[in-house]
């Protein structure tokens, strides 16, 4: 991983972390697929949690690395919140959408990283 992507993704999960997001978690995608490197994946209790871990996010990316995200789907509703940023995609969910959706499983075989 390289300097600048173990910064950004460490900011991210210490952000979801003030934020009282749950279960989170950074799978490595590298040799398992091309649409992205890293899955950053995380829950919240309610809608609004979810939808302002999104936005601190993208407020804190953007102050301290000057990286946008290049879409963002979800945050109207605030049940599942997708932020593609090229190297990393971080979803945001619901905890019941979470259940119900269960990356985790699909990608069994990303190993995990702690960026603690």
């Amino acid at each position: 991983m390289k300097q600048i992507e173990k910064k950004i993704l460490t900011k991210v999960t210490t952000i979801v972390d003030e934020m009282k997001g749950e279960e989170t978690e950074v799978l490595d995608l590298k040799k398992l697929t091309t649409i992205t490197d890293f899955f950053v994946i995380t829950s919240a209790s309610n809608p609004r949690q979810v939808s302002a871990i999104a936005k601190k996010i993208e407020e804190e990316l953007i102050e301290f690395y000057d990286v946008k995200p290049f879409h963002i789907e979800g945050l109207k509703n605030g049940q599942w919140v997708l932020m593609d940023y090229g190297f990393f995609i971080l979803h945001i969910f619901l905890s019941e959408k979470r259940n119900f959706y269960n990356l985790e499983k699909i990608w069994l075989d990303a190993p995990r990283i702690s960026m603690k």
